[in-house]
């Protein structure tokens, strides 16, 4: 998907249990990209999603779609999938074995254009200690039609020694 990309912004967090990357959408571009480069943790984790509004609020309301596929080279393959939930589920997964974490990208759609949901699309994979690979593909929409200008990403329990994500606007 991503042809040309162009710099926006970096954000990272050390010792923290989620991190707001604001004003990082403008009328300037239709289409996101984000990449988390780097999820330290100490504990086996599952990082979800909100996003920001334009007054700087975490969005936390029923407002949220989401499905998810794990691709995992060890055991079966699981899905997930919710309605009407407050954030969008696993759009990456990590282990305490941090430097074997991998990583992600995600495709952010129309968040600035106040008047159509906003879309997201991810795709990532990492090593699950000795055990082996997993991969992730996950889907998801924000259900009111409003202006977007940032997102939230937290663990499903405990914080992150270190989270790094770079913001691209894709033309």
């Amino acid at each position: 998907m991503a042809t040309n990309l162009q710099f926006i912004k970096s954000a990272s967090g050390t010792s923290v249990s989620s991190l707001d990357v604001t004003d990082c959408f403008s009328a300037d571009y239709d289409v996101y990209a984000f990449f988390i480069i780097k999820q330290d943790t100490t504990a086996d984790v599952d990082t979800h999603l909100r996003f920001i509004d334009s007054g700087g609020s975490v969005i936390t309301a029923s407002e949220y779609d989401t499905a998810q596929l794990s691709l995992i080279s060890y055991a079966t393959f699981g899905e997930g999938r919710a309605t009407s939930a407050d954030r969008i589920y696993n759009v990456q997964k990590g282990e305490a074995v941090s430097e074997e974490n991998g990583g992600s990208i995600h495709y952010i759609f129309n968040p600035y254009d106040s008047s159509s949901y906003t879309f997201h699309q991810t795709s990532g994979a990492g090593v699950v200690g000795s055990s082996g690979l997993i991969g992730n593909k996950g889907i998801g929409v924000h259900k009111s039609a409003e202006q977007i200008t940032g997102f939230n990403l937290f663990p499903n329990s405990g914080t992150y020694d270190t989270l790094e994500v770079s913001v691209y606007g894709v033309k």
